[in-house]
């Protein structure tokens, strides 16, 4: 079996040494980028109903986690090769968005690489700027 390495980040914090790049949006973005995608990772990307359905991480996670288990593990990795085959096969294929995690937001990518650590073993680190750590509340 292949090895595959899978990363996450933003299309906005990307830079090409960190492998390829794919999307798993709905929407393309809607500013240019200073390289160029190297597929979609189709069965990654939430549908636009789940998108605008304006739910809590909660609710939105436990929709995005069903949609990633009833498409399988097996298929998911068996997309996310065929674009790193169609690449750069020895490096890692990052999974895109637009979310800044150090602006408060929450993401689809880090429910995936949760998700598919969890079917895999496999960890799917974050490559872009982390959540700001809580600020001590001083008496």
């Amino acid at each position: 079996m292949a090895d595959l390495r899978i990363a996450t980040c933003t299309f906005q914090e990307f830079q090409p040494a960190m492998g390829t790049p794919v999307r798993t949006t709905a929407g393309h973005p809607r500013f240019a980028l200073s390289y160029q995608l190297g597929g979609h990772a189709r069965l990654v990307t939430p549908p636009w109903k789940l998108v605008r359905a304006n739910l809590a991480a909660d609710a939105y996670e436990f929709q995005y986690r069903r949609m990633l288990t009833e498409a399988g593990v097996d298929s998911i990795r068996e997309e996310l090769l065929a674009i790193a085959g169609a690449n750069d096969l020895d490096a890692p294929v990052v999974l895109l968005c637009f979310d800044r995690l150090d602006k408060g937001n929450w993401c689809h990518r880090v429910m995936f690489g949760a998700w598919y650590a969890e079917q895999t073993g496999q960890a799917v680190p974050e490559l872009g700027a982390q959540p700001k750590a809580p600020t001590p509340t001083l008496f």
